[in-house]
């Protein structure tokens, strides 16, 4: 790092105007990024910190957003005196704006035009802001792929988003934000719903273009993990706030702010077993005062203190396996194969298939929570839409409680569909927009004819409410205007309705922050407890799917890679690929971050 000021935000204040009144997003914040350095900045949903990158590109919506104070400050190469980006006008930032201070956002798919080649859509950006042919353009682009290691560059220039994958689309935008050489980079959760080994591959992407084209690096995200992997200064937010700031070793070895010592424990840890997640609550109590403002109050147990709490010795384990592994079995999948056309002839007869379930086999025990995990395309997610048929299965047979669910007509399958349920990976998209989150709870009891009338239905709706930590008054609101974490405990209590002895889960944590994934984690393992309910948990984070499961099956291409005890499999991987999943996770340990940031300290 050159430690030459590159970017300076002075007491910044983002507002919007609501119905509710305003509401401060950024509210009097300032941090200073230097040339070469990455600041990582991390908070919960609603912490600014989004907000913050979106003041610096510009692109608050106004109305109803604004901004209503502050400087922000950038030193060109060029120039001696600073340009305040806060004063330009809306043309004058354009020359900056993908130029000299880049962005990649959270999620690619909705980012990219899906109307418009891969590779069009990268020498757009590039013609914007430098003069240059179309044919230099293209030449540019797909050096652009290969440096982001796109496998074959052509073919991904051709190609539409909705033809690559999450990581791949992800290595576009990348291209994208690199393509003008830009002094700031600003990249906005971008490995948030990526697998493990994809999200390491990208982290380590980012550092490299880093060093290349000498670039500064404003990282987002909710997972301190991620931050330790990246980030030489870390900025914590809260409520608009930063609450802590230092370089990512002070911040890692002693954090003083609660709500930055509840982040860091908030992480499922892969060294020992939980039998509950540490919150942010356990370290801090939040109360308002009249004009708006927050007491916070420091809890004064340590980080140590509260896991210590938690901790489940490995003999607890083993007698909770002896008693889970006794009974039979409520679900047995034999030889299970579900098989996708992948090319088919002029009469629409499938020449060729793609095996996303191939001839798999397996238990799941009442009581137990059983881990499914792997990289995108290995077939879990399709493997438990399987098991409840909500896809077509190619052979074998799902045994449920003593009937093969592949035989039963579909009149019959409703009734088993009572005690099968599933809780998808994207709350929103599950849940109705135009109906009323009640109502949302309500409708499968009235299907199933649950209960006498719809007076005692919703009085058990309600009662399901307040189950997964939501109240009676939000009966009649409508999706959006929950929190993300909040419409996942929505679709939990919908899962619940019709009284289920078996859910499946199916990456229903993996777009939340940290700290609302322990929440919901600590939920689905209360209601475990209380309601002797078996899961399957579906995710590409091992390090959660280990902290939820007994037992855990490690997907590749289709087949069973690896199975046994959670745990087990974690201290002593018997495959390479495992290995690998387990190496890509980010642990945040303090002997790695000294490693990236000061080796002569070790």
């Amino acid at each position: 790092m050159s430690g030459r000021k590159l970017l300076e935000v002075k007491n910044l204040k983002t507002y919007f105007t609501t119905e509710e009144g305003t509401v401060k997003a950024v509210d009097d914040v300032s941090f200073t990024l230097n040339r070469g350095e990455t600041v990582g900045i991390v908070g919960e949903s609603g912490s600014g910190k989004s907000v913050t990158s979106l003041s610096i590109m510009r692109l608050i919506p106004m109305p109803p957003g604004r901004i209503a104070g502050g400087e922000i400050l950038y030193y060109p190469k060029d120039q001696d005196e600073p340009i305040d980006l806060v004063k330009l006008s809306e043309d004058q930032i354009r020359k900056y704006r993908g130029n000299d201070i880049s962005v990649i956002f959270q999620e690619p798919m909705t980012s990219l035009n899906p109307v418009f080649t891969c590779g069009n859509q990268v020498t757009e950006a590039i013609r914007l802001h430098q003069n240059v042919s179309k044919s230099e353009a293209r030449e540019r682009t797909l050096e652009l792929f290969k440096k982001v290691e796109l496998p074959d560059p052509p073919r991904i220039f051709r190609s539409y988003p909705h033809q690559l994958s999450g990581g791949q689309k992800q290595r576009v935008m990348i291209a994208m934000a690199m393509s003008c050489n830009p002094d700031v980079l600003i990249a906005d959760e971008p490995t948030t719903a990526l697998d493990v080994t994809v999200q390491k591959t990208i982290l380590d992407l980012m550092n490299d273009l880093r060093q290349e084209i000498d670039a500064s690096i404003i990282f987002i995200t909710h997972d301190l993990g991620v931050i330790a992997e990246i980030a030489d200064r870390v900025i914590v937010m809260y409520k608009g706030k930063i609450v802590e700031q230092g370089d990512v070793y002070q911040i890692f070895a002693n954090p003083q702010h609660p709500y930055t010592k509840g982040l860091l424990a908030c992480r499922p840890p892969l060294d020992y077993r939980l039998s509950k997640l540490p919150v942010v609550s356990d370290f801090m109590s939040v109360t308002m005062n009249e004009d708006g403002s927050r007491n916070i109050t420091e809890k004064q147990s340590s980080v140590e203190e509260v896991i210590e709490n938690f901790k489940v010795s490995p003999e607890q384990t083993k007698e909770r396996h002896r008693n889970l592994f006794a009974k039979e079995p409520i679900l047995e999948v034999k030889n299970l194969s579900t098989w996708f056309a992948s090319k088919k002839n002029f009469f629409g007869k499938a020449l060729s298939y793609v095996k996303a379930v191939d001839d798999v086999t397996f238990d799941v025990y009442p009581g137990e929570t059983l881990g499914l995990v792997g990289e995108s395309g290995c077939g879990k997610t399709t493997l438990g839409r399987t098991i409840i048929k909500l896809q077509e299965a190619r052979g074998g047979e799902i045994i449920f409680r003593g009937k093969d669910l592949l035989k039963l007509n579909q009149a019959e399958m409703k009734v088993q569909r009572r005690d099968l349920q599933i809780i998808f990976q994207d709350p929103y998209s599950s849940l109705n927009p135009r109906m009323t989150i009640g109502n949302a709870i309500m409708e499968p009891m009235q299907v199933h004819g649950v209960l006498a009338n719809d007076e005692e239905r919703k009085a058990r709706v309600i009662e399901l409410l307040e189950t997964v930590n939501l109240e009676a008054r939000h009966f009649t609101r409508y999706p959006h205007e929950f929190s993300g974490g909040q419409r996942q405990r929505i679709c939990v209590a919908r899962a619940l309705a019709l009284e289920p002895k078996f859910i499946i889960c199916d990456e229903s944590v993996s777009a939340l922050d940290v700290s609302v994934q322990a929440q919901v984690l600590n939920l689905l393992l209360e209601l475990q407890a209380k309601l002797n309910l078996t899961y399957i948990f579906i995710s590409h984070d091992l390090s959660v799917v280990k902290f939820m499961s007994d037992r855990m099956i490690v997907m590749n291409k289709g087949k069973i890679e690896e199975m046994g005890v959670a745990d087990e499999i974690y201290a002593d991987p018997k495959r390479d690929y495992t290995r690998g999943l387990i190496e890509a996770i980010p642990k945040g340990r303090m002997e790695d971050i000294i490693a990236r940031v000061n080796p002569s300290l070790q």
